[in-house]
């Protein structure tokens, strides 16, 4: 007894129209949808609408009917929704135009916040100008800001160097807590820090998208991504930004936090305070504390959300507070 015809919703890439076809078998269920929907039948495929699974005659049976398939032509791919966003994304922004200007019609007669709150941010996100870096290229990203800033990658520098700064003052205002005796070496160690981080300048470099892949924190274009709380490798919420883009994520860029994972007032300079004051002829390896005050080996770049308060409760390696003593070689007679 031959089997009963199973039947399928199937549809072209990016074709919204579906078409119902049955088939006794994977072959026969080809043949009639590439003639229904015009594609030469020897060369096609089918796959599942909702994950890309090529269909094949094992697979045939078993999948349940008025399932959603997609006809594919030779070279042709579908990876399932995620297919269908990337088109949607790609048809989206190139009508970016068309859409901001419909969009700000809306929003001039909508009264419902969320529904205004959906409206600009989606013009805010459709005007981006990502690309400009002069201030004749974007003069809306730099209204309020001081003439002096000429592009967007000096102020994003000068953004960086500016926090930077604090952390190196918030070190130096620590002296006078400083054990009296130990004040002068304290400021000592203090002066070769600051020395160092104008000969870097204050690795304003972390947020200028023009320097060196390794050294800055966002891509060529100026795209940050958050770098997840201090006891976690990654964000889970995946949050980005682009201070790069308009005037709007610049400013809400000032709200991601440049984190100590060993935290600066609890830990790292009380510890280096207390070093300075029992180290009892030893040097206090004050690179070592500059590396975790001011460079990425002790910073991550998180969204205020993944910035957590609480303590740590990390400590600084007691192994490298002082530096090592090199020993002394015995002398043959």
């Amino acid at each position: 007894m031959a089997p009963r015809p199973k039947a399928f919703k199937i549809r072209r890439l990016r074709g919204p129209q579906k078409y119902g076809v049955a088939g006794r078998s994977l072959p026969e269920l080809l043949r009639k949808a590439g003639k229904r929907l015009q594609l030469p039948f020897p060369d096609c495929r089918l796959c599942l609408y909702e994950d890309g699974t090529e269909l094949t005659e094992g697979y045939f049976h078993g999948v349940p009917d008025n399932t959603d398939l997609v006809l594919l032509a030779p070279g042709e791919t579908w990876q399932g929704f995620v297919s269908d966003i990337d088109h949607f994304l790609n048809t989206f922004y190139a009508q970016k135009d068309d859409i901001v200007e419909a969009a700000q019609k809306l929003l001039s007669d909508e009264q419902a916040p969320k529904r205004q709150k959906l409206l600009v941010d989606l013009i805010s996100n459709l005007s981006e100008n990502i690309l400009a870096e002069s201030r004749e290229e974007d003069r809306k990203w730099f209204e309020g800001m001081e003439s002096r800033f000429k592009n967007k990658s000096s102020y994003m520098r000068y953004s960086c160097e500016s926090r930077i700064r604090s952390y190196m003052k918030e070190v130096s205002s620590y002296t006078s807590a400083v054990h009296p005796a130990a004040q002068a070496e304290y400021k000592r160690i203090t002066d070769f820090m600051l020395d160092k981080l104008k000969s870097v300048k204050y690795n304003g470099c972390y947020f200028d998208r023009r320097e060196e892949a390794a050294v800055r924190l966002c891509t060529t274009e100026g795209w940050f991504s958050c770098q997840g709380p201090f006891d976690r490798d990654y964000c889970l919420c995946k949050h980005s930004i682009n201070p790069y883009s308009n005037r709007e994520s610049r400013i809400l860029f000032s709200t991601w936090n440049l984190d100590h994972i060993i935290e600066k007032k609890r830990t790292i300079v009380p510890t280096l305070a207390e070093a300075v004051k029992e180290q009892d002829g030893r040097e206090v390896a004050w690179e070592y504390f500059y590396q975790l005050l001011f460079t990425l080996e002790n910073l991550k770049l998180v969204h205020i959300a993944c910035h957590k308060k609480a303590s740590h409760n990390l400590t600084c390696d007691k192994t490298k507070i002082y530096r090592k003593r090199k020993r002394m070689q015995k002398v043959s007679k």
